[in-house]
This record gives structure tokens, C-alpha cells and sequence, in this order.
């Protein structure tokens, strides 16, 4: 595996997102390391959920669907204005 150079000098956002102690290392892989990183935060993502599902039920289903609805409103307004 090989190491990741991060910049020098990094924005206020990034350190704070960075700081976040099991989502930081994520992003921060996912940001500066290789490019599939992606595909397994991904896949992180999907079988977290997937897991909620099982242990909390219709509830581990709707309420991150529920909380994904102002990000695909930003995103809707986002390609609207161009």
C-alpha cells in the first residue's frame, strides 16, 4: 500500500472533515489516495445502510432516505441554475 502526500496547507473545511475520527479517514482516503477508494467508500455506504435496515427495520430504511432529501434538493437547484 502506498502512502498518500497530503498538501501543505489545508483549508478549514478539510481539517475539520479530517478531524472527524471514523468519517475524516475515509474522506481522507477517498480525497488523496488512490482512485478506488471511491468505489469501496462507496460500498461502505451501501452495506452501512444495509445494515441499519436489518437491525432497525422500516425506520433504518426511511430515515437517512429522509435525511438525503435537502442534499437532492441543493443538487436539484444546483443543475437548474446551470
Amino acid at each position: 500500500m502506498a502512502a498518500y502526500a497530503l498538501p501543505a496547507q489545508l483549508t478549514i473545511w478539510q481539517r475539520i472533515l479530517f478531524a472527524i475520527p471514523v468519517l475524516g479517514r475515509i474522506m481522507k482516503e477517498v480525497a488523496y489516495g488512490p482512485e478506488e477508494n471511491l468505489y469501496y467508500a462507496l460500498a461502505t455506504l451501501v452495506s452501512a445502510w444495509g445494515c441499519s435496515i436489518l437491525l432497525f427495520g422500516i425506520p433504518g430504511l426511511y430515515i437517512p432516505a429522509l435525511c438525503l432529501v435537502p442534499v437532492m434538493f441543493i443538487l436539484l437547484l444546483t443543475i437548474t441554475r446551470g
